[in-house]
């Protein structure tokens, strides 16, 4: 997990924060500070890997306490001030929300937190069973807990996966390439730049199309490699 706190003084920003951060599975709150001071405090007390933090806040405004931290975690700045953007920069702030934001642009920032420190969340061992035979996805604000044998495919819509399953399925903001990491050792192959399916499930191959129970699902052309792992595999 992405362990985070928001940092405004204004409780809007905080409920706003909050909403969208529950639709992205890896982000975990820490902690709402209304200003620097109970910041300061929290970080002494807990490992904290991302700040969303304010810039007009009494007190002691936002940049300033960037300043004043020696290994700061990883910062995004969200303001309704558009003035301060290079400042934040050249502080090293992944990323500046400039207010009101959209999801689109909150998730865009969260993502480049760090690239690695973003699979290793979505992929964290906590995610699994012992035996490797099942996984959780969030998805409508429900964590969902999913057999691999129960996959049949996994198509990605723009910034959305659904996953199919035998008997439903369920819209996640998981990038596909981060369930083709998390499947690629369980005989699951992407078969196209929007589709993972489930070796198991597949009825037959024709051309380049490949079939699941009702659903006709393309294969991409540079993917065909996978496909020959398919039939000789």
């Amino acid at each position: 997990m992405i362990r985070y706190i928001i940092i405004d003084d204004e409780p809007i920003a905080h409920t706003i924060i909050e909403k969208f951060a529950m639709d992205i599975s890896f982000l975990e709150l820490m902690g709402n500070c209304y200003n620097a001071m109970q910041a300061m405090d929290l970080l002494k007390k807990e490992k904290i890997d991302l700040m969303f933090l304010d810039i007009n806040m009494p007190k002691l405004k936002g940049l300033d306490f960037l300043k004043l931290l020696s290994n700061p975690p990883a910062t995004i700045i969200t303001s309704a001030y558009e003035e301060y953007a290079l400042q934040g920069y050249e502080l090293n702030v992944i990323d500046y929300l400039l207010k009101p934001f959209s999801f689109e642009r909150f998730m865009k920032a969260v993502y480049k937190v760090n690239n690695d420190q973003v699979v290793s969340a979505i992929q964290q061992p906590e995610n699994f069973t012992d035996d490797q035979s099942s996984f959780f996805i969030k998805g409508d604000k429900t964590y969902h807990h999913i057999r691999l044998k129960d996959i049949l495919f996994i198509e990605s819509i723009g910034s959305y996966c659904k996953v199919h399953t035998s008997d439903k399925a369920i819209v996640t903001h998981e990038k596909i390439s981060a369930f083709t990491k998390r499947l690629e050792d369980h005989d699951f192959f992407r078969i196209h730049k929007s589709y993972i399916v489930a070796k198991q499930h597949i009825r037959s191959i024709e051309g380049n199309r490949i079939f699941i129970n009702e659903h006709a699902i393309p294969v991409g052309q540079t993917y065909k490699v996978n496909l020959r792992k398919i039939i000789d595999g």
